[in-house]
C-alpha cells in the first residue's frame, strides 16, 4: 500500500469514527440548546450584515469580515471539490454535505463568539483570535492550542494553497498554458494583495465575492433551468445513494453508504469551513459591539456556500458528467457546464469563476496561516509566512491531484478535532449568553 492509500485510509477512518459522530452528536446538542440558531437567526444574519459598523473595537467592518469568510469558503471546494465528492462518494455525498453544513453551522456560531470574546490585541494594534486563543485563554490548554496552530499552518498550505492552485491549473493546462508560468503569475497577484494584510484582503473580497458568486451561480442556474424536468429525479438519486436505497448487494451497499458519508463530510468541511476554526480566525478582526451578533452574522456563510455546492452537484448529475470516469476534478465541471449550456462558453465561465474562487480563497487562508504562525512565534515574525506562502503557490501546480486532496482533508479534519475541544469546553457560557440575548430580543 503506497503512502497516498495509507493517508486516505487514515482520513477515512478518522472521519468515520471521530468526525462524523462528534459533529452529529455535539452538533445536535448545540442546535437544540441554542434553539436552532442556524435556522431562526438566519434573517438577522442577513440584516446585521447591512447594519454597518457598530463599534471602533476592531480592524475591519463586519461586512468585510464576512466577505473574507466567504472569500475563504468560496473556493475550489465549491467547484472541483464537488466533482471529487461525487466521483468518489457518488451523488449521495451531497446529502451528507448538507448534514455536515447544518450541524457544523452551530459549531461555527459558538466558535466565532468565543473568538471575539477571547481575542487579543497585538503591539501594532491589530485584533487576533481564533481557536488557539480561546483554547489558551479560556481553558488553559496551551498544548492543544499550539497543535491547532500547527494544523492550521499545514491547512493553509494544503487547503488554501495547493488544492486551490492545483484545481485552477488543470483547465488552464488543458487550454495550452504552461502550469509553472500560469501559477507564477497567480503567485504575483496573490502577493500584491496579501502583503497589505487583512484590511486589503477584506477590501478586495467585498468587491470580488459578489461578482464571482453571481457569475458562477448564474451559469449553473441556467443549466438547471434548461433541465428542470430532471431536477426532482436528481434529488431522488442523491437520497437513494446517501441512504443505500440503490439496487446493490448488501455488502457493496454498506460500503457505498459509508463512502458517501465520509466523502460528504470531508467535502462539506472543505467547502464551508464550518467548525474547522478558519472562520473564527477571520472573524476576530471585525468591529463588534456584541460577540453574539458576530456569531449570528457568520450563519449566512454555510448557507450560501451550500447553495453553490448544490448547484454544482445538480449540474454534474443533470448533464451526466459524473458518470464519465476519465473526467477528473475541474475537468468534469468544465465538461458539464459546456454540455449544459450547449456551448464552449460554459467552459470559459467555469474557468473564470474558478480563478476568482481560488484566488480569494488563497488570500483568506494566507491570513489564517500567518496568524497561526504568529501565535506560535510572535505576530511580528509571523508576517514572514506571507513570503513563504507566495513562493509555495507554484508548487501546488505540479502535485498529483489525489495527493493534494488527501493532504487537504487530513489537515482540515485535524483542525476540526482540535477546535471541538475548545468549543465543547466553553459551549456552556455561549449557550447561556445566547439564551439571554434571545430572551431580550423577543
Amino acid at each position: 500500500m503506497d503512502i497516498k492509500s495509507l493517508l486516505s485510509l487514515f482520513n477515512h477512518t478518522f472521519t468515520l469514527f471521530v468526525i462524523f459522530p462528534a459533529i452529529i452528536l455535539f452538533g445536535f446538542y448545540l442546535t437544540f440548546k441554542l434553539r436552532f440558531v442556524q435556522v431562526f437567526q438566519l434573517r438577522r444574519s442577513f440584516n446585521c450584515l447591512a447594519k454597518g459598523d457598530c463599534s471602533e473595537e476592531g480592524n475591519i467592518s463586519r461586512f468585510g469580515a464576512i466577505a473574507s469568510v466567504l472569500a475563504g469558503s468560496f473556493g475550489t471546494g465549491n467547484i472541483s471539490g464537488m466533482a471529487v465528492a461525487i466521483a468518489t462518494g457518488g451523488p449521495g455525498a451531497l446529502v451528507w454535505m448538507w448534514v455536515m453544513a447544518f450541524f457544523g453551522a452551530a459549531v461555527q456560531y459558538v466558535s466565532c463568539i468565543l473568538s471575539v470574546s477571547y481575542r487579543e490585541r497585538t503591539q501594532s494594534g491589530e485584533f487576533v483570535g481564533g481557536p488557539m486563543y480561546y483554547l489558551k485563554n479560556g481553558l488553559g490548554y496551551k498544548k492543544i492550542a499550539a497543535f491547532f496552530a500547527i494544523f492550521t499552518i499545514f491547512g493553509s498550505i494544503a487547503v488554501g494553497n495547493f488544492a486551490q492552485i492545483n484545481s485552477v491549473i488543470l483547465p488552464l493546462q488543458k487550454m495550452g498554458l504552461n502550469p509553472f508560468y500560469a501559477s507564477s503569475a497567480i503567485a504575483v497577484l496573490v502577493g500584491f494583495v496579501i502583503l497589505g494584510g487583512i484590511q486589503r484582503i477584506a477590501s478586495f473580497a467585498t468587491y470580488i465575492v459578489p461578482i464571482k458568486a453571481f457569475l458562477y451561480l448564474g451559469a449553473a442556474l441556467t443549466v438547471i433551468a434548461l433541465n428542470y424536468d430532471q431536477v426532482i429525479p436528481a434529488f431522488q438519486l442523491m437520497f437513494r445513494h446517501a441512504f443505500g436505497l440503490t439496487p446493490m448487494l448488501g455488502g457493496v451497499l454498506g460500503v457505498g453508504v459509508l463512502k458517501a458519508l465520509t466523502t460528504g463530510f470531508d467535502r462539506g468541511l472543505f467547502a464551508t469551513d464550518a467548525g474547522t476554526g478558519v472562520v473564527p480566525i477571520l472573524q476576530a478582526g471585525a468591529r463588534s459591539e456584541n460577540p453574539i451578533m458576530d456569531g449570528i452574522a457568520t450563519l449566512i456563510a454555510p448557507v450560501i456556500v451550500m447553495i453553490v455546492c448544490t448547484a454544482t452537484g445538480l449540474v454534474l448529475i443533470l448533464t451526466g458528467a459524473w458518470q464519465i470516469p476519465e473526467l477528473q476534478s475541474t475537468n468534469m465541471v468544465t465538461y458539464a457546464f459546456a454540455k449544459g449550456l450547449g456551448s464552449v462558453i460554459g467552459e470559459y465561465v467555469v474557468v473564470a469563476a474558478l480563478i476568482l474562487f481560488a484566488y480569494t480563497t488563497i488570500l483568506a487562508w494566507s491570513y489564517c496561516g500567518e496568524k497561526a504562525l504568529g501565535f506560535l512565534i510572535g505576530s511580528e515574525k509571523g508576517r514572514y509566512f506571507r513570503i513563504v506562502y507566495i513562493l509555495l503557490v507554484p508548487v501546488g501546480s505540479i502535485l498529483q491531484v489525489g495527493m493534494v486532496w488527501t493532504l487537504a482533508d487530513i489537515s482540515i479534519t485535524l483542525m476540526l478535532a482540535a477546535n471541538l475541544v475548545g468549543v465543547i469546553g466553553l459551549s456552556r457560557r455561549v449557550i447561556e449568553s445566547t439564551r439571554k440575548f434571545q430572551s431580550a430580543s423577543f
